[in-house]
């Protein structure tokens, strides 16, 4: 079975108001468009469109002639469209969610508590693609060695060298913690704008990126300790089709840019700077992986003719990539999946022979008994499904 299913566009304040209108060729609503959820997370659940008026979450737990389709989708797929930085921030391991959701359901916190940290006992891994042409992202802990470099650069001053002086242990993971646990939990206003302002001021050919996107962020975020994070994190700059994996314990932030999203089924974020939200300094500092590292791309691995796979082998997901051009393209999939037109037209068949034409920004859901799909014409589409 194919079904079309959509929803409408969240008004985050940090959304463009002219990328998801653009991709879909649409007239711009003037409103910032900041995510359009595919899947039935209860926050946002899409509308199946097959004459029910269910949305899917309730198509899901009463499908129609009894299809075989799990009660819910173990993954969420999205459209992501980055206007503005959105807040750093961590996501728990499945152990860490159960405990910390069973801790705040034993405190009684309300789940819509602003200060609430769990709002469910999952994990919340994810992959995010770029679809404009470019995409910035601040991604994982920079090599300790090339920070130090950076603080070098911007000279001395009271924050400055406190900040310094934080980031010399031996142990470059201990002292990044000194570093962010300072930064978020202990440091003055004046230190944080003195450090802002050094680099704001600070030229350097290695870390002009870096510099500049701090006097973005200052005009964005005056004296929020999270700029100054910022600059201990890898700066990651995605072209079309280019993906980061972030998985459990590792800092990010998505800063610009339009990209498909998917991540395990949860809403468990700990922020850590740009943003006016609570920021629970003691529990970010317990879930963050503070060992610099790299930043976690993930390459697409070849899945037949004109179709690839961004498979970060965890159990939630996979993002399965077509695009037909001049021959079908065709893709297995692992259970009931979701599939999105980002390009074009794209004519999707399943096994039984059912089709659906996809234009960007329309998707459908795909039951398991339609595997392999096949896409033709000149689309290209995305494809959540289960992981290994």
């Amino acid at each position: 079975m194919l079904v079309a299913i959509s929803n409408t566009p969240r008004d985050y304040a940090w959304g463009s108001p002219t990328l998801i209108a653009g991709l879909e060729g649409r007239t711009p609503t003037g409103a910032p468009e900041a995510e359009v959820w595919f899947g039935d997370h209860p926050g946002s659940p899409a509308r199946v469109h097959d004459g029910s008026g269910m949305t899917l979450d309730q198509w899901l737990a009463d499908p129609p002639g009894h299809v075989d389709v799990p009660a819910h989708l173990p993954y969420l797929l999205k459209l992501l469209a980055a206007g503005a930085p959105l807040s750093i921030q961590v996501h728990p391991s499945k152990e860490q969610a159960a405990e910390g959701f069973a801790r705040e359901e034993a405190a009684g916190v309300p789940r819509d508590a602003g200060s609430r940290n769990y709002k469910d006992d999952n994990h919340k891994p994810e992959v995010i693609v770029a679809l404009s042409e470019t995409f910035t992202a601040l991604a994982g802990l920079r090599d300790i060695a090339a920070t130090r470099r950076l603080v070098d650069a911007l000279g001395g001053g009271a924050g400055v060298d406190a900040l310094r002086e934080r980031l010399s242990a031996d142990d470059a993971a201990a002292s990044l913690r000194a570093a962010i646990g300072w930064l978020l939990g202990e440091a003055a206003r004046e230190e944080i704008e003195q450090i802002v302002s050094a680099a704001a001021s600070t030229t350097s050919d290695e870390f002009a990126a870096e510099l500049a996107l701090t006097r973005a962020l200052s005009s964005a975020y005056p004296a929020d300790p999270g700029i100054v994070v910022a600059l201990l994190m890898n700066l990651v700059e995605l072209r079309r089709g280019e993906a980061v994996f972030v998985p459990a314990g590792v800092l990010h932030a998505y800063v610009a840019g339009l990209g498909v999203e998917i991540m395990a089924a949860s809403d468990n974020v700990l922020r850590g700077g740009l943003t006016p939200k609570h920021i629970d300094v003691p529990e970010l500092l317990a879930l963050v992986d503070f060992r610099p590292a790299p930043a976690p791309l993930l390459t697409p691995s070849p899945a037949g003719a004109g179709a690839e796979v961004f498979d970060p082998r965890i159990a939630d997901f996979a993002l399965g990539h077509l695009t037909a051009g001049e021959s079908t393209a065709r893709l297995d999939l692992r259970g009931v999946s979701l599939v999105l037109g980002v390009a074009g037209e794209a004519h999707v068949t399943g096994a039984s022979g059912a089709m659906l034409t996809l234009k960007p920004g329309q998707a459908a859901l795909v039951t398991a008994d339609e595997s392999p799909i096949a896409v033709r014409g000149d689309g290209e589409v995305f494809v959540a499904m289960p992981g290994a």
